[in-house]
């Protein structure tokens, strides 16, 4: 068992190349199949949004630094186990920052619709 937990930290990175290689592979053929339909690609080019990467970054950041600061106060004050502290108030406080981002990116979105 403790072979497999040492060979486990090398498959993650291994596996989220694999993941991004993969999808690209998968969006390449996808456009491919629309130019022989006779489909015009320049349509669906995504947009990019300006800011939004460093929006969302930055408030998960903070709610994995206020995740770790409550995780902390939990195993100091409680009776939990240290592991559940940490990970669950680092997912639940990231979580939200992710959330508040995408409302933030929402709202800005819809206000560049209306002027």
């Amino acid at each position: 068992m403790s072979d497999v937990i040492g060979i486990f930290p090398f498959l993650i990175p291994i596996a989220a190349f694999g993941m991004v290689v993969l999808l690209r592979r998968m969006e390449h053929q996808e456009k491919l199949k629309m130019i022989e339909k006779g489909i015009d690609v320049s349509q669906f080019k995504s947009h990019k949004r300006g800011g939004s990467g460093a929006i969302r970054f930055a408030l998960m950041a903070i709610g994995v630094g206020v995740g770790l600061l409550i995780g902390n106060m939990l195993d100091a004050y409680t009776s939990l186990n240290d592991q559940v502290c940490y990970f669950s108030m680092v997912f639940l406080f990231g979580g939200i920052g992710l959330f508040i981002a995408h409302k933030i990116n929402d709202k800005r979105e819809k206000e560049e619709l209306n002027s």
